[in-house]
């Protein structure tokens, strides 16, 4: 189909996205996250998409969490995104840094209290003795910041997949897939279609 001849994958996963968010009954936002140790274990798990420009595809979590350890060690990240509804997947690969400071407190800002305070009680990876001591510590932070603004925790804040690799994949016929990849040459995209 016509769209997959987009010169743009940015502006080519927009538009996917943009039927993802129209057709898709689960969380359309939803990637599975890879990363790696630095002695190349991979670990991988579901995040949000929570910003996209042409410099790449954001998502915030706890700095503290084994994917923040991973990203600092090895900062190099895998994203898939599937839309079971449209027979689609969009695979993404490159260098994973952390957003600037601004970025983040305009997005921590933007997030429902109940989130904002889970940021400052949970421990995010660690081990935890009981659910009670996680009710204890939403507590603690709940009556900290009271009815005022919560602000962001330094440990808390986004990374940005800068993409060097996207692929575009679409169902086919009797498993006759389409597949599309963009390599990031320095100056725009070169393309290249795959076999199924």
């Amino acid at each position: 189909m016509a769209d997959l001849d987009e010169q743009d994958p940015i502006e080519l996963f927009r538009g996917w996205w943009g039927e993802a968010h129209a057709s898709e009954p689960a969380e359309p936002a939803a990637a599975a996250l890879a990363t790696a140790t630095p002695d190349g274990r991979p670990a991988v798990r579901m995040v949000l998409l929570r910003g996209l420009d042409e410099r790449g595809f954001v998502f915030y979590t706890n700095l503290e969490s084994r994917k923040g350890g991973e990203l600092a060690a090895n900062p190099r990240a895998a994203l898939v995104f599937h839309w079971k509804s449209l027979g689609r997947q969009v695979r993404v690969e490159g260098p994973a840094a952390l957003v600037a400071p601004e970025e983040a407190d305009e997005y921590f800002a933007s997030r429902a209290r109940g989130s904002q305070i889970g940021a400052w009680a949970s421990a995010q990876s660690r081990p935890m003795d009981s659910r009670r001591g996680l009710e204890k510590s939403v507590a603690k932070f709940a009556a900290r910041f009271g009815l005022g603004k919560v602000p962001r925790p330094a440990h808390w804040s986004g990374y940005r997949i800068t993409p060097e690799h996207i692929e575009f994949w679409r169902e086919g016929r009797f498993r006759l897939h389409e597949r599309i990849v963009y390599h990031r040459n320095g100056v725009g995209w070169d393309t290249e279609r795959l076999f199924p």
